[in-house]
């Protein structure tokens, strides 16, 4: 069994996120810190990927004003509470082929999920995408939830959320 790690570079790793509500959605990014992946005999076997709750950016939101508030909103505690938490992160525990299981830990809470990823390596670079879709109001985010609040018409945010996350790593 031949084992090789890769280190994630931050600079070409990246989140793209997606939040839908009744009226529509909004996306923009979030940063990784950093991580690893671990290969045996070229596929997947373990990794984790450290993400930079504080980095969170809107891109369709073009007005100033409107932009920081929304950022103001998402960071404060009805969301991802980044004073207090600077830092999510994704531990690999199984892999099936091209399907992995993990630990999401976000607001220091974990769950499992699952998600579908796809891995390319070409010499000491190794790549991987994927989509992951989390049900925020697992991780203490229930502000506009129709699970807890009632009569929310249209400014109820729908629960889950979608990060599509691309990665690229180097040989350690």
């Amino acid at each position: 069994m031949e084992n090789q790690k890769f280190e994630i570079v931050n600079t070409q790793s990246h989140i793209d996120w997606i939040g839908k509500k009744v009226t529509g959605a909004h996306n923009g990014t979030i940063g990784i810190k950093g991580g690893e992946v671990t290969l045996t005999n070229g596929q997947v076997t373990d990794g984790e990927i450290i993400v930079d709750t504080t980095s969170i950016k809107i891109l369709d939101i073009t007005d100033p004003d409107t932009n920081a508030q929304f950022l103001g909103h998402l960071v404060s505690d009805d969301f991802f509470s980044t004073q207090d938490y600077q830092e999510a992160n994704l531990s690999i525990i199984a892999v099936n082929g091209d399907h992995i299981e993990a630990n999401l830990t976000i607001k220091g809470i974990s769950h499992p999920i699952s998600f579908d990823v796809n891995v390319n390596v070409s010499g000491d670079t190794l790549t991987a995408s994927g989509k992951l879709v989390v049900d925020r109001t697992k991780y203490g985010m229930k502000f506009r939830s129709g699970n807890f609040f009632q009569n929310l018409g249209d400014t109820l945010i729908y629960n889950e959320f979608e990060l599509n996350v691309s990665i690229t790593a180097k040989a350690a």
